[in-house]
């Protein structure tokens, strides 16, 4: 379980970085991963430079294929990191999410 105290001081840290745009430098898929993310295996994790040239790493959410490459645009979204017992406390942290070129336009 994860103490609350815990995800409550991550929120500050988290609302600084929330939607922001940035681009893939990097990126690799986890086929074996931490017992928390067996279910989501295997999956993206990109390492992501902000436009404040800030660097960042996380896991690639919504995508398809074609957007899994160095370059692509993403923006940061807020999702749930893992899966808790039912009186616990949701866990939500930051992942990227691929921006098509429609978005793209509005982004900046």
């Amino acid at each position: 379980m994860i103490s609350p105290v815990k995800i409550w001081r991550r929120q500050k840290k988290i609302k600084k970085v929330m939607n922001k745009i940035g681009k893939i430098t990097s990126w690799t898929i986890v086929y074996v991963p931490p017992s928390d993310f067996k279910k989501y295996a295997p999956y993206p994790v990109v390492l992501v430079e902000l436009e404040n040239n800030q660097k960042m790493m996380g896991q690639l959410v919504d995508y398809e294929k074609n957007e899994l490459k160095v370059g692509q645009l993403v923006r940061t979204v807020l999702r749930k990191t893992q899966e808790t017992a039912v009186e616990d406390v949701i866990a939500y942290g930051l992942k990227f999410k691929p921006i098509n070129q429609i978005d793209s336009g509005r982004a900046h």
